[in-house]
């Protein structure tokens, strides 16, 4: 199955980007505040205060989201939960990110964007758990029939 290396891969992705973001903000905030300038009157300390927590912040929701990856791969279980909508938000923050990358950096970093969405809704599309009908376990029944449940009443017969 290819559903454990996905999941490594993912939680391998979101890490390295929880630290790609972080790195970035952080930057950004000593850039801010070695220049000492104001953007429309803005205070720069509290633009580079602000830039380097959103870094930590932005960094640490990825870095959870790949925690829940990484255990997804361990267990082999779907995420539930609050793993789950962690995940499902990742995916919707990764496709905002890369409609607004396209406009602002190019294409190659909306491309990273989108292979990154692309691999969480992979991960929770192979973890998918079915319901209903389709979930029972079932054995071949004899030649002709088709399978038959494991458990549960006995077929009826037809004279």
């Amino acid at each position: 199955m290819v559903r454990r290396p996905v999941a490594v891969v993912v939680a391998a992705v979101l890490v390295v980007e929880a630290l790609g973001v972080a790195a970035l903000n952080w930057f950004l905030g000593i850039v801010v505040d070695r220049q000492d300038m104001s953007l429309a009157g803005l205070d720069p300390d509290m633009m580079s205060t602000s830039s380097k927590i959103g870094g930590i912040v932005f960094g640490l929701y990825f870095a959870f989201c790949g925690l829940v990856a990484l255990l997804v791969a361990v267990r082999d279980r779907p995420p539930a939960g609050f793993g789950r909508i962690l995940l499902i938000s990742a995916a919707v923050v990764h496709g905002l990110l890369g409609a607004v990358a396209w406009g602002l950096v190019g294409w190659h970093a909306f491309l990273f964007m989108v292979v990154v969405l692309a691999l969480i809704v992979l991960l929770l599309m192979t973890y998918d758990r079915q319901v209903g009908p389709a979930a029972e376990p079932r054995d071949a029944g004899p030649k002709g029939e088709g399978p038959v449940p494991v458990s549960g009443p006995p077929a009826p017969t037809t004279p």
